[in-house]
């Protein structure tokens, strides 16, 4: 299992960013995709998850409005389009995904905690700022 955050930058506050999460190494339309942020010296908190078929999403409530997750299956890449951002998503976020699950617990959002997802894949900085 391979995941790669992609698209962060230097933005201002009220800016927005997309980011990617490319996937590579498991069936990629049969499994939920988290993504998560680190903000510095803070622990990884859960932002928002997509399941496989993109058919529902699920947001923290600091980022519902602001935030929305979309998935291209055929790409195998989950986006996160992030806009009015503020000083405090200033973190780095990283995709994740779950370890396959009898019963398909993989492919829905289930729970929002760290240890809730198996994989976590390389981040990507975004920095809000003036």
């Amino acid at each position: 299992v391979q995941l790669q955050a992609s698209g962060g930058g230097l933005v201002q506050p009220g800016g927005s960013l997309r980011l990617s999460c490319g996937a590579s190494g498991f069936v990629f339309d049969a499994y939920a995709i988290g993504w998560f942020r680190q903000a510095p010296g803070k622990k990884r908190e859960w932002v928002s998850c997509i399941t496989s078929s993109g058919g529902s999403t699920y947001y923290e409530d600091s980022v519902k409005e602001r935030f929305t997750i979309s998935r291209d299956n055929v790409k195998n890449t989950v986006y996160l389009q992030m806009n009015s951002l503020k000083l405090e998503d200033t973190a780095v976020y990283y995709c994740a995904t779950r370890a396959w699950a009898f019963g398909g617990a993989h492919a829905r959002c289930i729970g929002d905690g760290v240890l809730a997802y198996d994989y976590f894949g390389q981040g990507t900085l975004v920095t809000v700022s003036s």
